[in-house]
């Protein structure tokens, strides 16, 4: 029997990055918002846990639209914290492993359903393809062994699935607190981080291209 996982999508911040005056959950990705997408990679997925904090109110709505059983979860202090705060926040009281999905990343659903079916730990990683990316190191066995800001085989793309019990407070990013604890076992994937307004243009075509 597989493991009940948790899926907790951290979408706090303002999304400053990309100029665009709204937070990434709510932009429009081929007539649909971001978070909709996102909403139907877990439609199977029994706890759904959203971190909220700039525009919370409609985000709220914008998810109830799609799962009215989502469970909400409020950062107010996103100003000033990372995606870390918003993981260790979300993932209070969860199921024993949490999947760690950024409010600002679209993964292809068949390397998501991937994802979701593997067991015990580990760290997805892509093609290098956003304009700001975290750089990861592969071993030859596939594991993620490091993380860096300058370079690497491939970029860190967003989801991880971890232990509820190992993740830590941190008011910064939450590969931060995922560097003490590798190698950790990696899964390639195809998926696109959105921080600038090129971003948002590669991933409105990887969706195009998904539909097809």
């Amino acid at each position: 029997m597989q493991t009940a996982k948790s899926v907790v999508i951290t979408c706090a911040g303002i999304g400053s990055r990309l100029g665009m005056g709204t937070t990434k959950a709510l932009l429009e990705i081929d007539g649909r918002s971001l978070i909709s997408w996102q909403m139907e990679l877990f439609r199977d997925v029994e706890d759904v846990r959203v971190v909220v904090g700039y525009q919370a109110n409609d985000v709220v709505k914008e998810v109830l639209k799609y799962r009215s059983d989502a469970i909400f979860i409020y950062n107010h202090n996103y100003f000033d914290t990372k995606t870390g705060a918003s993981f260790y926040l979300g993932s209070r009281h969860a199921n024993e492993f949490v999947v760690k999905y950024d409010g600002d990343l679209l993964v292809h659903p068949e390397d998501m359903k991937l994802c979701l079916a593997t067991e015990g730990e580990y760290i997805g990683y892509s093609d290098v393809m956003s304009d700001d990316a975290i750089f990861v190191t592969v071993g030859e066995q596939g594991d993620v062994l490091g993380f860096s800001r300058r370079k690497g085989d491939f970029e860190w793309a967003g989801p991880a699935c971890i232990r509820r019990d190992t993740i830590k407070y941190t008011s910064g990013t939450v590969y931060n607190q995922l560097e003490d604890r590798l190698p950790m076992k990696g899964i390639h994937i195809r998926a696109c981080d959105i921080d600038t307004y090129t971003d948002y243009e590669r991933a409105v075509e990887m969706v195009r291209g998904w539909q097809l």
